[in-house]
């Protein structure tokens, strides 16, 4: 209240002292209201402004204010010189204009997608294949497939009820296994739940697959992760995340210590569209861009965050441009051609190692599978839409058409090849299948030195219970 009070006095006291504004109308509605020209005003103040004796008149105005309009033309030229200049402003420059400008809700050009293979497997024609071995170009084949058969036979196993759940990378096959070619086994990944390929890549095996799903006493969490959360130490993947984005700026801070350390590797964390909505998508990257880390966040934007499509997420140009807001260097890549996904990412990890700068890379898919096994996703999306992503734009027949060109596999060796990882998923799954499940006590263990009494008393309460009710639980359980 004492400054809304104080302010129009402030600014009578201005208009007053230095303009003399309010005493020129209080003299000047004096003079107006008498009867004859005899001069109200005093002779000191008609000296001081007018240099005469004579009185004003309202076409005076201009001779009123000849010395501030003097004084003016003078601020004037000074405001220009300023125009040029930049201020530092804590650190970053600002440069000012007298232009009053809003910056677009959308740029004048759309961000440009990176693909070099067209949808038919033809390189396109201004576009410089990448250098990549016959031996990585195989492998990425041959994993590609293997995850598409993967998928198809553990979701039939789920449907079968032997298997609580689980989510395939139907569509995605690209987005899985060329990043993971593309990088070093030094560099530490925090997946989302969707890059089992990555996984595969690094010599994760159906075995390994299966004993997680199977929830055996061979898997690495005890049983006690969800299904499709793989990790391994050894391979230097973090165990995948169910809660959204919660990974992002947690791959932040591996990519800080691998920078403290002055390790030739970096932090890749993945995330779907869907999980750029969340507060920790745009604070890791605040994050990664002013600690500087070497990380690269590889966003699979496959159109739909479960039921909601990008046109209800965001009004922005894609993901791309997110990173650019908080100071990242972004691109945009053809997420269904392995080609120019193996590319982004190989040029995304020099950059940066050698810059120690984060990375953000959009690829472009298509999630053709349900988003789970508790999902059923021609609901919220029509079935024709489905089936052209599945037909028309399938990454591995749009691998296996160029390497075929290439003379480097045969449709013999591809139906010899998806026989033998057929074979080899049904053999997983039966062997882990027979492998017995973890002991009860392995619920409790892994989080505390010495257990404390309040899990000691749940141990024993699920125990009497098993007693008491030994029919309503796993009769393979190891008590």
């Amino acid at each position: 209240m004492a400054m809304w009070i104080t302010r129009p006095r402030n600014i009578t006291h201005h208009l007053k002292t230095n303009i003399g504004f309010l005493e020129f109308f209080k003299y000047q509605r004096i003079w107006l209201r008498t009867s004859s020209y005899s001069n109200p005003l005093p002779s000191n103040l008609i000296a001081k402004n007018y240099g005469s004796t004579s009185p004003p008149l309202l076409r005076d105005w201009a001779s009123f204010f000849t010395a501030r309009r003097y004084k003016s033309e003078n601020a004037a030229k000074q405001v220009v010189d300023e125009e040029k200049q930049a201020l530092d402003f804590l650190g970053g420059s600002v440069t000012f204009t007298s232009d009053l400008e809003f910056i677009s809700e959308s740029p004048e050009k759309k961000v440009h997608c990176y693909r070099v293979l067209d949808d038919n497997g033809y390189p396109i024609t201004s576009t410089r294949l990448p250098q990549v071995s016959n031996e990585i170009t195989m492998k990425m084949y041959r994993d590609m497939v293997t995850l598409q058969i993967m998928d198809a036979i553990f979701y039939e196993a789920q449907r079968q009820g032997r298997i609580c759940f689980y989510a395939t990378t139907t569509g995605e096959e690209a987005v899985n296994i060329a990043p993971a070619a593309a990088l070093t086994p030094h560099d530490v990944i925090l997946p989302q739940y969707r890059e089992p390929g990555v996984l595969l890549w690094r010599g994760f095996t159906l075995q390994e697959f299966a004993n997680q799903l199977f929830a055996n006493k061979e898997d690495y969490g005890k049983g006690r992760q969800m299904h499709v959360h793989y990790g391994s130490n050894k391979l230097n993947c973090f165990t995948m995340s169910a809660p959204i984005a919660t990974q992002l700026p947690q791959a932040v801070g591996a990519a800080y210590s691998l920078k403290m350390e002055k390790k030739d590797a970096c932090a890749v964390t993945f995330c779907g569209d869907g999980g750029t909505s969340e507060g920790d998508f745009h604070a890791a990257l605040n994050f990664a861009a002013v600690m500087e880390t070497p990380i690269l966040f590889i966003c699979r934007n496959n159109g739909w965050a479960i039921s909601t499509p990008l046109s209800e997420q965001f009004r922005s140009d894609g993901i791309a441009v997110k990173g650019q807001a908080y100071g990242i260097r972004s691109t945009q890549v053809d997420g269904n051609d392995p080609l120019a996904v193996y590319t982004a990412v190989r040029a995304a990890r020099e950059m940066a190692i050698v810059e120690q700068r984060p990375i953000l890379i959009e690829a472009l898919t298509y999630r053709v599978g349900h988003h789970s096994t508790s999902d059923d996703s021609t609901k919220y999306r029509p079935a024709d839409e489905i089936e052209f992503w599945r037909n028309e734009r399938n990454p591995v027949a749009r691998f296996r058409k160029w390497i075929e060109r290439n003379g480097w596999w045969s449709e013999k060796e591809d139906s010899q090849f998806r026989i033998e990882v057929r074979q080899q998923v049904m053999q997983a799954i039966q062997a882990a299948e027979r492998i017995e499940k973890p002991p009860l006590s392995e619920m409790f263990t892994d989080v505390y030195d010495q257990t404390p009494s309040n899990l000691q008393e749940q141990e024993e309460m699920i125990r009497e219970a098993i007693k008491r009710h030994p029919k309503d639980y796993p009769s393979d359980l190891p008590v």
